[in-house]
């Protein structure tokens, strides 16, 4: 009888350590697999921006185009028609609607993510929490649609606009769109934080005012700071609703002059249309485009700028993360 339940413990025990070692297999399968993916798509932007670099004017049949990695960076003008590729015509405005989403939706975000941690009730918690979600799961387009029908029309009734685009109504929209994002990791940041610390504020006379600000948002600061740079990241590689709102006009920037920086700051130039560097990679695949060409290769070129600059903020969420993070055990 013994010895049937000790066959029996040992095949147990068998059939678990295949399975531990089915499903160990399976998921570094998938690790590898997510791995092998994102250096496929380096891998694939940087030789085929490598290309870009390499090509001359007339191996595409554009005459006075340039293809050098110094006038990529240099250049004041964006247009596969002239003399210029200055890839920071778009980077300029890309920086103008992060900047300008960013000054919407990271108070807002703050705010709503306080309110939602400290003072919400849970019946109102119950109810704004899906409110966010829903709000994070609209698609791209349908935010670009929105701000072609109200958000336009609202700013031209306060200020006035010339045209149907502008980089307002992007930063307005692209704002919207990511303030999900700051709340939600905020408010899971903040909701972090031990209640025990809370309580000695109360102990202490603080008011919920003071727990709130001088305690609860400092103790969750490493999680705000990467929400903010997380939903930027979000906000510089938007596309549909930025081609949408803010149009597909390429401006000059002149990157060796120091007035055009303070152009970016100037409240008049975001209400005039602008091209992102989204937009213009959608021109791009919408036109009439040769493989192998100039504006084919161009592509890639654009999109390697806009892959190292959000990874290069992702890796400073990820830094700010860890400098700042609190361990309360």
């Amino acid at each position: 009888m013994s010895g049937d339940r000790a066959t029996e413990t040992l095949t147990r025990r068998t059939q678990n350590s295949s399975r531990e070692l089915l499903a160990k297999a399976f998921f570094f399968g998938c690790a590898v697999l997510s791995v092998a993916t994102t250096v496929s798509i380096v891998g694939l932007l940087t030789f085929e921006a490598s290309k870009f670099f390499t090509l001359t004017a007339p191996l595409v049949g554009v005459e006075g185009a340039t293809a050098t990695f110094t006038e990529f960076f240099t250049g004041s003008e964006w247009g596969l028609q002239g003399p210029n590729l200055g890839v920071m015509s778009l980077v300029s405005v890309t920086l103008m609607v992060t900047i300008g989403s960013g000054l919407i939706a990271i108070p807002l975000g703050v705010a709503t993510a306080l309110y939602l941690s400290e003072y919400a009730s849970e019946r109102a918690r119950s109810y704004l929490k899906p409110a966010l979600e829903v709000l994070a799961g609209v698609p791209s387009i349908i935010y670009g649609i929105f701000a072609v029908a109200y958000i336009t029309p609202a700013i031209d009734a306060v200020v006035g606009v010339q045209g149907l685009f502008n980089i307002a109504s992007a930063c307005i929209v692209v704002g919207i769109m990511i303030l999900p994002m700051v709340a939600s990791v905020s408010e899971d940041a903040m909701q972090a934080v031990p209640d025990d610390l809370r309580q000695a504020g109360y102990g202490m006379g603080a008011t919920k005012y003071d727990v709130s600000t001088n305690i609860v948002v400092p103790a969750a600061a490493s999680g705000i700071f990467s929400s903010f740079i997380l939903a930027l990241s979000r906000a510089i590689g938007e596309t549909m609703a930025v081609t949408l709102a803010g149009g597909s006009l390429a401006r000059n920037f002149d990157p060796t002059k120091l007035s055009s920086y303070f152009q970016l700051l100037n409240p008049e130039s975001y209400l005039e249309p602008g091209m992102t560097m989204t937009a213009a990679m959608i021109q791009l695949l919408t036109g009439d485009v040769t493989g192998g060409g100039l504006a084919y290769r161009s592509l890639f070129a654009v999109g390697l700028v806009l892959f190292v600059i959000t990874l290069g903020m992702n890796v400073l969420s990820d830094l700010i993360a860890r400098r700042y993070q609190e361990d309360y055990q």
